[in-house]
């Protein structure tokens, strides 16, 4: 499954979000979920699955304020695991440790939920087999069915030692204030295609995945963009395999209208919602 996330496709590579405590964050992202620390300094943690490639960012803003009901944002950021076998040692670690999770059958995935301390949300899961997954004029079959616990369970005895080194950030899913708009800005602006539809939400993704970002409006259509120091999404990453492609969405981003920052090593862009996306390479 590794190609979707890697060139010529676009992809969600690293996640920043907003958390209360830092300290307390930076323990629960290593001991439940399985991070490495990268790098630590005064407010901030950037952990690692592989020990060099940063995966999740943890900010903790001087004002922070806790995290703000019904606005747009965040509505869970989505590890990707290699295999059915590391799922297993996964699900049986979270069962140990006795931490509240939800389980979803998606049809082209299996999928473990969880909310870190703050809020924010968490989905660690396992992709299907692409011969498994059905597509039907151009949309991949998705659904939200039981979840196979014990299938799965049955799949590995192997002790569990954190994130293995090959996961990944698999997707991203966002609240958005208004879908066609949201869907103008990631199909028009950003290039992606839109390859699965839920009520009130769209599936997005490039190089034919079931979906590297998805946007709902669940919070409400109009719902505001949390406070900046609120606990939540500060940005994410969208990977472009050259400067090519990236200049060829600036130009498009440009077209529709939407804000364009030229940084150091990035540009940034939002989307209708106010979601912030750094364009790297």
């Amino acid at each position: 499954m590794e190609r979707f996330h890697q060139k010529p496709n676009i992809f969600v590579g690293e996640v920043n979000i907003n958390v209360k405590n830092l300290d307390y964050a930076v323990t629960f992202y290593q001991n439940i979920i399985g991070f490495q620390v990268l790098e630590k300094t005064g407010n901030k943690a950037v952990l690692t699955a592989n020990g060099k490639t940063p995966l999740l960012t943890l900010e903790q803003p001087a004002d922070v304020i806790p995290k703000a009901g019904r606005t747009s944002g965040l509505y869970h950021f989505a590890i990707l695991l290699p295999n059915r076998a590391d799922l297993s040692v996964f699900l049986r670690h979270l069962l140990q440790t006795g931490y509240p999770l939800g389980a979803a059958d998606h049809y082209v995935s299996e999928a473990l939920y969880i909310t870190d301390p703050d809020g924010n949300g968490i989905e660690v899961y396992r992709d299907r087999p692409l011969n498994e997954w059905k597509w039907n004029n151009g949309l991949v079959e998705m659904a939200t069915e039981e979840l196979d616990g014990e299938g799965i369970l049955a799949e590995s005895d192997a002790e569990w030692a954190g994130l293995p080194a090959g996961t990944v950030m698999g997707h991203i899913h966002l609240h958005v204030s208004n879908l066609p708009k949201a869907e103008e800005f990631y199909t028009q602006g950003l290039g992606f295609k839109i390859v699965s539809y839920y009520p009130q939400a769209a599936f997005l993704s490039t190089g034919g995945y079931h979906h590297h970002i998805a946007i709902n409006t669940w919070q409400g259509v109009g719902a505001l963009a949390a406070p900046r120091n609120s606990v939540g999404l500060n940005w994410y990453t969208l990977v472009f395999p050259d400067n090519g492609e990236r200049d060829k969405v600036l130009k498009q981003l440009r077209q529709i209208g939407a804000p364009i920052v030229e940084e150091a090593d990035y540009y940034l862009t939002s989307d209708p919602a106010g979601n912030q996306i750094r364009l790297v390479l």
